[in-house]
């Protein structure tokens, strides 16, 4: 952690803390009756007429399995910098992280979860957002944006054996 990161956990307590912890240990999120904040400091990927908010990135139906969707995505997420694994609900398909900014060790909390689109086919619900402040910047949509990528990567990589 940057020395800079010290000073800052003085006013912002999360900061101050490493890999997932300083928060509190994240329960299940219902996606569907998610109520996103007003504030630019989050996005959302989810598919097309799902239930809940809008998504900024709408994310395809996948051919494969719930099960394998989802340790395809754990997988993902475990390669991504400054990523934590925060909790798991394997029964539910759902799993959060907390990623740390690089200089000031802000905690960012991304929700991961899968379901069923059919008997080898699952969506995903990616949702992503800052712990502090207002803006991000785009944060939080660049790194949906990365870990999609990463994930499509992983599928065409996997589908090639």
């Amino acid at each position: 952690m940057t020395p800079l990161a010290w000073l800052v956990a003085f006013l912002l307590p999360a900061c101050g803390a490493s890999g997932a912890g300083g928060l509190p240990a994240p329960t299940l999120l219902d996606m569907a009756g998610l109520q996103r904040p007003t504030s630019p400091n989050n996005a959302l990927a989810a598919p097309a007429g799902s239930d809940g908010p809008a998504p900024d990135i709408v994310t395809p139906v996948y051919p494969l399995s719930p099960a394998h969707l989802y340790e395809d995505v754990l997988a993902v997420a475990g390669r991504q910098p400054r990523t934590f694994p925060a909790a798991a609900f394997p029964g539910a398909r759902q799993a959060h992280f907390v990623v740390r900014s690089a200089v000031l060790n802000f905690p960012d909390l991304v929700t991961i979860e899968v379901d069923a689109a059919g008997p080898q086919a699952s969506t995903l619900v990616l949702y992503s957002r800052s712990v502090y402040g207002y803006s991000d910047f785009g944060v939080n949509r660049q790194r949906l944006d990365a870990w999609l990528a990463a994930l499509q990567a992983t599928i065409n990589h996997t589908d090639q054996r």
